[in-house]
């Protein structure tokens, strides 16, 4: 089971991307962590993943927490499950990869494009000033994209 740590982590990332996605008007279905599988192939369990537009079998991006094991060395299985975009957080810091030609490569943004205006250094950022005010965080992300219109 997941610890607190990595539960209120994964908590602040999903409270600012649907912050984000309500302050642009981007449709967008939360999907959790639900399992994600492959018959035969391959099975994974995202920390939180996301479809934008329409509700979709595969979601559009996944986002992994982590805090002890794991990390790039799952990419395989969302590989073999064909998820367009993987992040991790880790030591504080978003990493990015997008399948392209059956390979994940790492990118700086998101190439998702309802996420393509996402400013990763303003989440990261937000998420690391949630550590002592949540409300701050919010309101300073919040800010930071209405200035952007």
């Amino acid at each position: 089971m997941p610890g607190r740590e990595h539960e209120v982590f994964s908590r602040r990332i999903v409270f600012l991307i649907g912050l984000f996605c309500l302050e642009k008007g981007i449709e967008f279905e939360p999907t959790g962590s639900m399992t994600q599988e492959r018959e035969g192939e391959a099975s994974a369990q995202a920390d939180e993943s996301y479809c934008f537009g329409a509700s979709k079998p595969t979601p559009d991006l996944v986002i992994k927490i982590i805090f002890s094991s794991g990390g790039p060395n799952k990419l395989a299985r969302y590989q073999a499950l064909e998820v367009p975009e993987v992040w991790f957080w880790q030591d504080g810091l978003f990493t990015l990869h997008r399948l392209r030609n059956g390979e994940y490569e790492r990118i700086n943004r998101s190439e998702i494009p309802e996420l393509a205006e996402l400013d990763l250094d303003l989440l990261t950022r937000c998420v690391l000033m949630a550590q002592t005010s949540r409300l701050q965080a919010a309101n300073e992300f919040r800010r930071s994209l209405r200035n952007e219109d």
